[in-house]
């Protein structure tokens, strides 16, 4: 909810299957909630709200993969190139499960292979 639907066109452009939360679930739904679904329906969240990443490594869940946008804009016009450029080489690790941060000058890839180490 917290960036605009116009990262649905931007994203499924590219060839994403993209959604925005608000055409599945309620505007004040719980970050754990949308975790939830998001992992039951084998998605990606992409987000600039830090806690979904901080919630999914506090439960040691390896799904789903997050995106976490860290620039000064969020708009789909500004860096949706180089979201769909990230997107893109950090595929097979979102696939297995991941945090993407993307920064305006880097990106941090961090697998989610807690439940892998058990």
């Amino acid at each position: 909810m917290n960036l605009s639907t116009d990262w649905v066109d931007c994203l499924q452009r590219a060839g994403h299957d993209a959604l925005h939360w608000s055409a599945v679930g309620p505007a004040d739904a719980t970050d754990d909630r949308i975790i939830d679904w998001a992992r039951g329906a084998d998605r990606i969240v992409v987000t600039n709200d830090l806690d979904f990443g901080t919630l999914l490594a506090m439960s040691c869940a390896a799904r789903p993969s997050v995106v976490e946008l860290r620039t000064d804009t969020t708009l789909s016009a500004r860096i949706g190139p180089l979201v769909v450029q990230a997107l893109a080489r950090a595929e097979a690790d979102l696939l297995s499960g991941a945090i993407l941060t993307i920064e305006a000058d880097r990106l941090r890839l961090r697998a989610l292979d807690f439940a892998r180490k058990e």
